[in-house]
């Protein structure tokens, strides 16, 4: 008996149909830059027209293993909400519009009602982004993935006006830090949440929806205060300690009080199930904020009553200082360099 390709577990027909099942999704995503439709080898975009002086902003990212715990919750249609904001919420740090998006979908065998609910879910958080689902790639992998593991990766494209563009350069000592509230964990530090869900078993359920809940796309809001702000930091991996000192310059250092917000009741039961620091928290989890913008003080309350428009919940949670003042760290307090570190 004579082997094929399907006989090793890969089906190039359930892959076509997969493709075909998700066409009219994706098309309802496309914008009017897009340049012909899909199936081509490569998607196509021009540059808007109202950009004159442009620069190309691209990022990607993953999901990590938050995709576990959606499989063992049976949440794969928000999961694709986490990947699309993954990579669209660093391209918005930069100042830039997202214009368009690809998404990688890997598994051991394609499960064409899994696929489709995935990549719809990808389709919808790129209509919230603003952003075209240009197309992707769907990788079966036989003897990689084991049954029913799937992996997600993404890529978007943003563009800015090279004189919008948001550098550290920008940012100010005297510049307000103003903090967009978070729906808990977002996307980062799951293999730490999955060791502490494996020992203090199932949390209440008020602290699993948050754990589950998807990553937050501001799009919109980021967009609309962008000329007002001098800076803008998405908290991902290192928590406020390792991300808001990248959008300030060297000569700078940030202080964050951290009583002036009350972070979700997932961070709480995390700490207290897990045993861990103060410091683990910070560094490992957003810790309620997900987003950190810098702006002068007299842009702030236009800023925050225009994020609460797009509604985003924000709060001042701290300022930017000269290296050369001398900041005397209270208890709740970070002191944090700018240029990396704290």
């Amino acid at each position: 008996m004579s082997i094929t390709y399907k006989s090793t577990g890969v089906n190039i027909d359930a892959g076509n149909a997969f493709a075909r099942s998700i066409k009219q999704g994706v098309a309802e995503t496309h914008r009017p830059e897009v340049v012909g439709g899909i199936g081509g080898f490569g998607g196509m975009v021009s540059i808007p027209k109202k950009y004159k002086n442009p620069l190309l902003v691209l990022a990607t990212d993953g999901v990590g293993t938050k995709l576990k715990l959606a499989g063992e919750h049976d949440r794969h249609s928000t999961i694709g909400q986490d990947l699309v904001a993954m990579s669209v919420n660093d391209v918005l740090c930069s100042g830039a519009e997202p214009l368009a998006f690809l998404d990688y979908f890997a598994t051991g065998r394609l499960n064409p009602d899994l696929a489709s609910l995935v990549v719809a879910g990808v389709a919808d958080a790129c209509k919230k982004a603003g952003c075209a689902l240009l197309g992707g790639e769907t990788a079966e992998m036989p003897g990689f993935y084991a049954s029913g593991v799937y992996d997600l990766a993404g890529f978007c494209l943003g563009v800015v006006e090279r004189e919008e563009a948001l550098t550290p350069e920008r940012v100010q000592a005297g510049d307000m830090l103003i903090g967009l509230l978070s729906d808990g964990p977002h996307s980062n530090g799951y293999s730490l949440i999955r060791a502490i869900l494996d020992d203090a078993g199932e949390p209440p359920e008020d602290v699993l929806k948050e754990i589950l809940a998807p990553t937050r796309i501001p799009s919109a809001a980021i967009l609309a205060v962008r000329s007002l702000v001098s800076g803008v930091a998405h908290v991902t991996g290192g928590g406020l300690v390792d991300n808001v000192p990248r959008m300030v310059g060297e000569e700078f250092q940030a202080t964050i009080e951290k009583a002036e917000w009350k972070r979700p009741a997932s961070f709480d039961w995390l700490q207290r199930a897990g045993g861990l620091s103060e410091r683990e928290m910070l560094r490992t989890f957003n810790c309620g904020i997900y987003f950190v913008i810098a702006a002068r003080p007299k842009n702030a309350p236009k800023i925050l009553q225009t994020l609460a428009s797009h509604g985003e919940r924000s709060v001042i949670i701290g300022s930017v200082h000269s290296r050369e003042e001398t900041v005397h760290q209270r208890s709740g307090q970070l002191l944090l360099s700018g240029g990396g570190g704290c």
